[in-house]
């Protein structure tokens, strides 16, 4: 007897009846497929949502150690290609590592010291700017059309110191978290010191060790999908990091050009902003120009308006392909969204690390849901964050 007419010990069991029914009951009949289906649906949106909150409360719980770990890993992206460079070229690793570690010192040194010198020069046309500014301003209030008299002024202002002193238990607990605060954030840099090192010392080590914890059989698409998004992250933060580079040089010559008190910090603001996407640098542009609205006129600061306005536009659409050599394709809307979304969980380090996280998993889910990773090629979909290389022109033979 073949093994296909052999009876199965189910069948003999059951009587030869299928195991395979489907219970239904004359209400499934009254409920509408399309209603089913959305139940479907939504049931197992549900799940997923709630897996999804218990994550994020858990690294919510462990932002202490989190935040150094993401912080690392994005230095880690920002150092990579120099690093790499240094490797191809016979470096020792280890001199690799101190070049890398020292350069990085050296850099955020010097642009502190520069801010704090510009300060430190500027400090006292500042303050006597603002306390013209804050005099224009209340004649504005007085002789504009809002034609307020000094009492209806003085009276506002001491809404507010009255609203300052109901919120003075409010204050004071933050003044006393600042010191935790600045605790917090010393043994954060030296976790992301020692997390950065750890990673460009022995990166694929670590990362050999982490495949182990999934089962052997997905060690090879999680191994794929995983460097594919670690490519697009540092895909993302070299083109941040050229972003940020010329949008600072461009808006800080700017602001000097036309005068704006404090072009260096306003730079480095640029720079820093620069690494969150699309609202950073709307955001620190905003800043030169109220700066120039402030300590000089609207004229001047319709001027910083345009320079912001045209060092983005040429950054964004001639500087950025040539100086690349591959255009980069974002879809605004999907950035604008994850920032904000980031920024309502966690705050600024939300901000930061959002785009760069939610492109690291759309480009994995991607990869495991086309299969690529088992041919090795690109992974094909819609991305939130990826390169697109100029076609050239073939040459005529």
């Amino acid at each position: 007897m073949t093994d296909e007419k052999r009876p199965r010990k189910r069948d003999l069991l059951w009587g030869g009846m299928s195991l395979e029914r489907t219970v239904s009951t004359p209400t499934d009949h009254a409920v509408p497929f399309s209603l089913r289906v959305a139940a479907g649906y939504a049931w197992r949106l549900l799940l997923i949502a709630a897996a999804v909150g218990v994550i994020i409360w858990i690294i919510i719980q462990l932002k202490l150690l989190v935040i150094p770990l993401l912080v690392g890993i994005l230095i880690t992206a920002l150092l990579w290609p120099a690093f790499e460079w240094m490797l191809r070229k016979h470096f020792p690793r280890w001199l690799a590592i101190v070049i890398a570690l020292l350069g990085t010192l050296a850099i955020v040194a010097g642009l502190v010291w520069l801010v704090a010198w510009q300060v430190s020069l500027e400090w006292s046309q500042v303050q006597t700017r603002s306390l013209e500014a804050v005099d224009e301003f209340r004649k504005y209030l007085t002789n504009g059309p809002l034609h307020l008299s000094e009492t209806d002024i003085q009276h506002y202002i001491d809404q507010g110191f009255t609203l300052i002193q109901e919120q003075a238990q409010l204050l004071w607990s933050g003044a006393l978290a600042i010191g935790t605060t600045f605790g917090h954030v010393a043994v954060g840099a030296l976790l992301t010191v020692f997390i950065l090192i750890c990673l460009l010392a022995d990166g694929g080590g670590i990362w050999g060790w982490a495949t182990k914890l999934f089962p052997k059989a997905a060690r090879p698409a999680v191994d794929a999908a995983a460097r594919n998004g670690w490519r697009t992250v540092v895909s993302y933060a070299k083109t941040q990091l050229l972003v940020a580079t010329i949008d600072s040089i461009g808006i800080g010559l700017g602001a000097f050009l036309l005068g704006v008190p404090l072009a260096i910090p306003v730079a480095v603001l640029v720079f820093l902003g620069a690494f969150i996407p699309i609202v950073g640098a709307v955001a620190t542009g905003a800043v030169a120009v109220f700066l120039a609205l402030v300590y000089n006129d609207p004229w001047n600061a319709l001027w910083m308006l345009v320079v912001v306005i045209g060092v983005q536009q040429l950054e964004g659409h001639i500087l950025q392909p040539i100086l690349m050599g591959s255009a980069v394709k974002v879809h605004p809307l999907a950035v604008v969204l994850v920032v904000a979304g980031g920024s309502m969980i966690a705050g600024i380090p939300g901000a930061l690390f959002a785009v760069p996280l939610a492109a690291f998993v759309n480009v994995v889910a991607v990869t495991l849901s086309s299969g690529s990773w088992k041919t090795g090629g690109k992974p094909a979909g819609d991305l939130i964050w990826s390169t697109v290389p100029r076609e050239r022109q073939r040459r005529n033979t």
